[in-house]
């Protein structure tokens, strides 16, 4: 991974065997991030995508190993405990074979190379479970606006 900062925007490199959600949290951490937005592009050879099930509240995920395209990987960095909070989604794309998957991002492994933009937001907004839900959602405080 190789980044530069421009005021409150990262552009970020993520190279080949790259996990995503590993380097993210390793900028985060490197950089003091606190809440920002993601957006990118790229390929990946691995990826694990999921949806939750809202009923029996657990997540159902699945693995693809392939030639893939990013078509898009968006999602929010935010705090839980004074940890990065990562909720990404992503969906993955290989014309070739006709594929598209899409969901809740758990694991991406980089193929040739990933473009991302995080756009760091002053300030912070924490995760709370909600157990009548079963995620982990915004929770805003008095400073936050």
């Amino acid at each position: 991974m190789e980044y530069r900062k421009f005021v409150h925007t990262f552009v970020v490199r993520l190279d080949r065997g790259d996990e995503i959600l590993l380097s993210l949290i390793r900028l985060c951490r490197e950089e003091g991030i606190r809440l920002a937005s993601v957006t990118g592009l790229g390929a990946v050879d691995t990826v694990q995508l999921g949806v939750f099930d809202t009923e029996k509240k657990q997540y159902y995920s699945r693995e693809y190993q392939g030639l893939y395209e990013i078509a898009s990987l968006m999602g929010s960095i935010t705090q839980k405990e004074g940890d990065p909070y990562l909720h990404l989604h992503m969906v993955i794309g290989n014309p070739h074979t006709g594929e598209c998957h899409g969901g809740h991002l758990s694991r991406g492994v980089i193929s040739a190379t990933g473009e991302l933009i995080i756009t760091e937001i002053p300030g912070t907004v924490e995760r709370r479970e909600d157990e009548a839900i079963g995620l982990n959602l915004f929770q805003f405080h008095e400073e936050n606006g």
